[in-house]
């Protein structure tokens, strides 16, 4: 059903929220649509944030999603600086934290995650920083350099990320991690070993099996991160990057379906046929697993963005993806296809030694995901594979000298 003419609001001016606002026109939606975001800056990239703008080869213009001016050209009321506060799902009303209310027919949630804090003592001082938003990366840059001392804290790809770039900068770099590997809740023991091969060779510290159990400062600013071993390790900036949770309160106050995320169906839709939620904030249905799961990704953002869009234009839903991320350290591009769900066998092909390796999680004779470095014949066939659902031969998978197009069973 088409609804062309509808009222759209949409909270959360992120990937997610600003891809549904272009499309929404892109697709013939001839009704108002309102995007508010909390942030000064219309939609933009994230992903550079640890990486090209900490190196100062990105601003804001060049991560904009589009020019600001293409909101008002096409009749998007961009409303910066503002998030809603409550949502009055019997009023079809959003107030918000300037004291104004917005009516609705159709609400987009796309309210994305936030870094999750460390409860721990110091916690609230200066220098102790994430990284989720460009003034967050505006901070960091402004904190790491030549001399400088930086704690990450978490050995996930942000904190690698935000480790190799720190580098980059000639600060002095100590990534602390409570498990005993790196990358430990995304990566396998291989990809895990191999990065933290990388980092040591460019002169990242690692304390493994470390918890943090507060900070200290001088003047109000950190000076240290304070072990549970009772060491105490000297920085001059902190990167706390443990994980995220789902901004869904506003959801979950208002009645709707939540798990981790807001629940929703392949068009994106909440328990309320009048609301949608994509992006991070989303708990999606991912049919290849027959499951659902939380991603905090931009393919995720992109795809979901586009199932809102047609389900709200009336045109016929998106072709089903196959989840993707990836992660830039140094001149390393990992891209990742799948989740290493319900995994019997991981095969390895290629030599991590080289450079240049992927890494295979199969269930029985299917690919489930695949975890590629410098190899994009391996990361693009295996999330073709990923998608049909067709067996592979082992033998031929782990085996280089034969081609990815061959590999099929």
């Amino acid at each position: 059903m088409s609804e062309l003419g509808a009222n759209v609001v949409i909270l959360g001016a992120g990937h997610a929220g600003g891809t549904a606002a272009a499309l929404l026109r892109q697709y013939g939606h001839t009704g108002p649509i309102t995007l508010v975001g909390d942030e000064p800056l219309a939609p933009y990239q994230r992903p550079p944030l640890s990486k090209a703008w900490l190196k100062g080869e990105a601003d804001a213009d060049s991560l904009a999603l589009k020019p600001l001016e293409f909101y008002a050209e096409h009749q998007i009321d961009f409303r910066p600086n503002i998030r809603a506060v409550k949502l009055r799902r019997s009023d079809k009303l959003v107030e918000l934290s300037d004291g104004s209310t917005l009516a609705y027919d159709i609400l987009i949630l796309a309210t994305g995650a936030r870094a999750i804090k460390l409860p721990v003592p110091g916690a609230d001082l200066a220098g102790l920083l994430e990284l989720r938003t460009a003034a967050d990366a505006e901070a960091l840059k402004a904190a790491v350099g030549p001399g400088k001392r930086l704690a990450v804290v978490g050995g996930g790809y942000i904190g690698l990320e935000v480790a190799a770039s720190g580098r980059a900068l000639g600060a002095e770099v100590v990534v602390i991690e409570r498990e005993s590997r790196l990358l430990a809740r995304v990566a396998c023991e291989a990809l895990s070993d191999f990065f933290r091969g990388v980092h040591e060779t460019h002169g990242v510290v690692f304390e493994m099996g470390a918890s943090v159990t507060g900070f200290v400062g001088e003047n109000g600013h950190v000076t240290g991160v304070i072990l549970a071993d009772g060491r105490t390790l000297p920085c001059d900036a902190s990167v706390i990057g443990v994980g995220a949770t789902p901004n869904d309160e506003l959801a979950a106050d208002s009645g709707l379906e939540t798990a981790r995320g807001v629940v929703v169906d392949l068009e994106a839709r909440t328990s309320d046929p009048s609301i949608f939620a994509i992006g991070d904030v989303a708990h999606r249905p991912m049919p290849i697993y027959d499951r659902m799961f939380r991603m905090e990704s931009v393919p995720n953002a992109l795809e979901q963005a586009k199932q809102a869009a047609s389900a709200i234009t009336g045109r016929p839903a998106p072709a089903g993806e196959v989840p993707w991320q990836w992660s830039d350290q140094y001149d390393l591009k990992l891209q990742i296809a799948g989740y290493a769900f319900d995994v019997d066998e991981v095969l390895l092909r290629g030599d991590p030694a080289s450079g240049k390796f992927a890494v295979f999680h199969l269930k029985g004779d299917q690919i489930q995901s695949v975890e590629a470095i410098n190899s994009p014949p391996e990361f693009m066939m295996g999330k073709q594979l990923i998608g049909n659902r067709k067996p592979v031969s082992k033998a031929k998978l782990s085996d280089l000298s034969v081609s990815m197009k061959e590999v099929v069973a």
